[in-house]
């Protein structure tokens, strides 16, 4: 059986974080606002796996109002994510996301991004297509106010 899912994310930047993006530290001026650490490309690839599998959402299975995922790094979300579409007898196909952000400019970073997330979920990095893009100063990301990113997701059984 195969199974396809979607994922969005949206974070406002905020002074006095660190921007993490991919599971990996982005050199910023700003990070994003959240009350994990706001990586908003693992939290929409959590999303679309969690959907793919049906199994609600990353605010459903690691609430944002929990101690326990306060200040958690995403990527502890995206293992667990894994184990409970393991328990269900999923394997993750391919993820296919884009990162829409004015700045800091990302191209430089997807292949640590790659390497960091391929790591955690067990495939080959090949498998993770992260694509950046801005929205030519249009929106909120435009006005470099915030980050949006989005995942599709295959998973078989």
């Amino acid at each position: 059986m195969i199974r396809v899912g979607f994922g969005m994310d949206v974070h406002r930047f905020a002074a006095g974080r660190e921007l993490w993006i991919g599971g990996v530290k982005i050199p910023y001026e700003y990070g994003l606002d959240g009350h994990s650490d706001a990586d908003v490309l693992i939290h929409a690839i959590c999303d679309a796996l969690l959907g793919a599998a049906n199994l609600r959402d990353i605010g459903f299975q690691f609430p944002d109002n929990s101690d326990e995922f306060l200040n958690i790094d995403s990527k502890i979300l995206l293992s667990r994510t894994c184990k409970l579409l393991t328990e269900k007898g999923y394997r993750i196909g391919n993820i296919d996301a884009t990162v829409a952000a004015q700045a800091p400019k990302l191209n430089p970073h997807i292949p640590s991004m790659q390497q960091a997330m391929a790591a955690v979920m067990g495939v080959d990095a090949d498998m993770v297509s992260i694509k950046a893009t801005t929205t030519e100063k249009l929106g909120y990301e435009g006005r470099k106010e915030g980050i949006t990113a989005y995942a599709v997701v295959l998973i078989e059984k």
